[in-house]
């Protein structure tokens, strides 16, 4: 069965840091574009970030950039998200997706996959 666990979401005050993990199972995760995405009580899923399935290449968001960093171990089959400087806005369910078709050329990012999600309250 195709899965995508996360965790590592939590309370933290504005301008602390957290670390998101999410767990891949039952796919040949290193073949696949991944990111996470968010969603705030009462707004729409937001894009945040994406790797590449080598890793070697990542896009962010503007309200991100600069203090999330999105990794990936394709040995282990796990993506990441460090996020830094966390602010009351960053408040959302986090979740972990996998791509089907990714290309920002042509705006197109089809998910295929996603996880439940972490919750992440920034708040002091």
């Amino acid at each position: 069965q195709e899965q995508l666990v996360e965790s590592g979401g939590g309370l933290v005050q504005p301008g602390g840091s957290l670390r998101l993990s999410c767990t891949a199972s039952g796919f040949g995760f290193r073949g696949y574009y991944m990111g996470w995405c968010r969603q705030a009580p009462g707004k729409g899923p937001e894009w945040v970030s994406a790797i590449n399935s080598g890793g070697f290449m990542t896009t962010y968001a503007d309200s991100v950039k600069g203090r999330f960093t999105i990794s990936r171990d394709n040995a282990r089959s796990m993506l990441y998200l460090q996020m830094v400087s966390l602010r009351p806005e960053d408040t959302a369910l986090y979740y972990c997706v996998r791509y089907s078709y990714y290309n920002d050329l042509e705006n197109r990012r089809e998910i295929d996959l996603r996880g439940q999600g972490t919750q992440v309250t920034v708040s002091s």
